[in-house]
């Protein structure tokens, strides 16, 4: 009986001893957290997509919070939830944040299966990052998409699809959310995150191919060519000509189409434009009645003067 008494006071003695030391420990090693942090997270979407920057939701958070305290949030933004979370996360922290111009990823290659004929056959890992450090990929193009969908498994909001017909990847602008997950996924870089533009519209180059234009134009009928007619055509320096390929720089572009129209090979885009409206045609009935008519009244208004001539001469 005695044995076990001790050794329940001897067990008590020693738990008793860690609590103190836990407690103590717990004390002078304790980590403060700012109860804010939670606060926003819980306001945050939790994708986890890393489209702001950070690791996570968290660590956005806990960024928020320490741009909050530092007086401004600017360059912080999630793009899954947008302005309309930003708005609750600014109001919950008593801060005002600029609108940001909503943001929408564009596949800068015209590398149908059309205009971009196969010459190879790859044989492989079907991926874009194995097919890319194999060479070229499948066509004559060594700077175009090469059609593996790399990118639509990296997008977590099913906004990204391969098409068929085309073999280029494909944009759902509804769902995308601008996280940047398919621009960090390509391994050409031929995704970037644009402006959405005004009722969706936007103007582009769709190529970024730069060998020369010969070159370039032999691999893909679409291709830009370096000319430069659309840097020429364009009155508000949006539009650069680097290393034979053009960019038009989508915060200087006034959408005025102009560039379009001077494309030889058709390489820049105009997205969501309304169409342009057919010229009305006169039917070949109304003219030939209208030009009876106008003949009718010449002859009506001269034969008078013809009548007195011959008068005259009689």
């Amino acid at each position: 009986m005695n044995f076990i008494l001790i050794a329940v006071l001897v067990l008590g003695a020693i738990g008793l001893i860690a609590a103190l030391v836990l407690y103590v420990c717990s004390k002078k090693f304790a980590v403060y957290e700012d109860p804010r942090i939670a606060q926003v997270q819980e306001v945050l979407p939790g994708a986890n997509c890393g489209g702001c920057g950070f690791a996570g939701c968290g660590g956005l958070a806990d960024a928020l919070v320490k741009g909050a305290d530092a007086g401004s949030l600017d360059g912080l933004m999630c793009p899954v939830g947008g302005q309309e979370v930003m708005g609750k996360v600014a109001d919950l922290l008593g801060m005002a944040i600029a609108n940001g111009e909503p943001m929408v990823a564009v596949v800068r290659c015209n590398g149908s299966c059309q205009n971009r004929p196969k010459i190879a056959e790859y044989s492989g890992l079907r991926s874009c990052a194995a097919m890319n450090s194999c060479g070229a990929g499948e066509t004559a193009c060594g700077f175009g998409c090469l059609g593996c969908g790399d990118c639509v498994a990296a997008c977590q909001f099913d906004a990204i699809h391969i098409n068929e017909e085309t073999g280029l990847p494909e944009v759902d602008e509804e769902k995308c959310v601008a996280c940047g997950a398919c621009v960090k996924a390509c391994p050409r870089h031929i995704i970037e995150l644009r402006k959405k533009g005004p009722k969706g519209r936007r103007v582009f180059v769709s190529c970024v191919n730069k060998d020369k234009g010969p070159v370039a134009k032999k691999a893909c009928q679409a291709a830009c060519i370096g000319c430069g007619k659309c840097e020429k055509e364009c009155k508000f320096g949006a539009i650069t000509v680097e290393g034979n390929v053009a960019y038009i720089d989508h915060t200087k572009c006034r959408l005025c189409k102009k560039c379009v129209a001077a494309c030889p090979t058709g390489a820049i885009h105009a997205v969501n434009f309304p169409a342009p409206k057919p010229k009305p045609e006169v039917e070949t009935g109304q003219s030939d009645a209208a030009s009876t008519a106008s003949t009718s009244v010449t002859s009506s208004a001269t034969s008078p003067v013809e009548s007195k001539v011959k008068e005259e001469q009689a």
